[in-house]
């Protein structure tokens, strides 16, 4: 029975994908706090006209109490929003605004729909069908601006439409009924609405985190990409004082074109997947890496990072010692690392780039005449054996 229960709820109200839950939450408090406003305003404008129309059979408080009461609600709802309440600050403001405007709009839902039924019972028979269409026109229009949260629309239709309807429905009167029939019809299309509303906002922002991942992630490792690298290189040089250094590291592997000759660019793109998360666990919270290109890598690290200038490129050449094992093949990963330190090697992101990647680059050549001079050597000592 709970498994059902709660499958019935999942339906009725779908959690949203936690990977937009936050920008849901802002679009959502968004939308509510600029067309609230309204919705308070012209609640609170119609007080007169309800007053004026009251039963005549009804109790004073039912009367005039009630009325002044949701006017008083509505006041209170408009003047709270004429300051920008900030609900779009961040995603738990946002919650909170969304909260609040559940349970208030649920308790001046509620308060009309007693009003509503208390009117219409007391109400002579020429009038009855004015509290049903008052109530309907206020309640659907609520509904309609909690499009965004579902649970609050869905609150106002079974507190603020279900009373009054299923009055309607047990009366004897043909027009009542007739009156219950175009509010279930206009309930159901209108609920109909907000879901189909729901679905476009979640699709379009799962839409825009896929597009904001391409423009900032690179796609085969999931690191970021040269251009976030750039704009945290920058903002963390705006942000910092010369006492407080940091440095960025290039990282190119070394003979991974023989890889991609010798057993094909599938395991050559895994062996790079399996590099980024090497890199990214050496890294940790010390820094961000990110791909340049090709089998070229970067590593930016923070001033409070635990990893010092001097020791970078060891313990990122350590995490790389470990043979790779890719598609049961075993690959050793070797690689040249350049670093570059502000302010001493560059006061901007291009120059610091720029040093970073001579001294990649002199390391490389330094390796390879180093190779060149071992190979001589030993044929070196071949040709003295022979």
């Amino acid at each position: 029975m709970q498994s059902l229960i709660r499958q019935f709820i999942h339906r009725l109200i779908p959690p949203v994908p936690e990977t937009v839950r936050d920008e849901f939450a802002i679009l959502s408090a968004t939308r509510l706090q600029s067309q609230s406003r309204a919705l308070f305003l012209a609640m609170f404008l119609t007080i007169p006209f309800v007053l004026y129309a009251s039963s005549v059979g009804a109790e004073p408080w039912i009367r005039y109490g009630m009325p002044l009461a949701m006017g008083s609600c509505c006041l209170i709802g408009f003047l709270s929003l004429i300051k920008d309440r900030n609900a779009s600050g961040s995603p738990d403001l946002a919650r909170k605004f969304i909260a609040e405007a559940t349970f208030f709009s649920a308790a001046i839902c509620g308060l009309v729909s007693i009003w509503c039924v208390l009117s219409y019972v007391h109400a002579p028979e020429d009038m009855k069908l004015f509290y049903p269409f008052t109530l309907a026109m206020g309640s659907l229009t609520t509904i309609y601006t909690l499009a965004t949260i579902r649970l609050a629309a869905i609150l106002n239709i079974i507190i603020g439409i279900m009373p009054i309807t299923i009055i309607l429905l047990l009366s004897r009167d043909p027009l009542a009924w007739s009156a219950a029939a175009s509010l279930i019809m206009v309930t159901t299309f209108l609920y109909r609405l907000i879901t189909q509303q729901n679905d476009q906002f979640i699709h379009m922002l799962l839409l825009q985190n896929d597009m904001s991942k391409l423009a900032h992630t690179d796609p085969l490792t999931g690191l970021f990409n040269r251009r976030v690298l750039a704009e945290n290189l920058a903002r963390q040089i705006n942000e910092q004082d010369v006492e407080r250094t940091f440095s960025v590291a290039l990282v190119d592997l070394d003979g991974f074109k023989p890889v991609n000759d010798q057993f094909g660019h599938a395991v050559g793109d895994q062996l790079l997947v399996e590099v980024a998360k090497r890199l990214r666990k050496a890294c940790g919270d010390n820094g961000i890496v990110a791909r340049m290109g090709g089998d070229e890598f970067a590593v930016l690290l923070s001033p409070d990072s635990a990893i010092s200038d001097t020791a970078c490129a060891d313990h990122l050449l350590a995490a790389l010692v470990p043979p790779c094992v890719v598609q049961d093949h075993v690959i050793r990963v070797r690689a040249s690392v350049g670093i570059a330190t502000w302010p001493l090697d560059g006061t901007t992101a291009n120059s610091l780039l720029e040093s970073a990647d001579r001294q990649l680059y002199a390391v490389k050549n330094y390796t390879a005449k180093a190779k060149v001079f071992a190979s001589k050597n030993a044929e070196k000592v071949r040709t003295t054996s022979g």
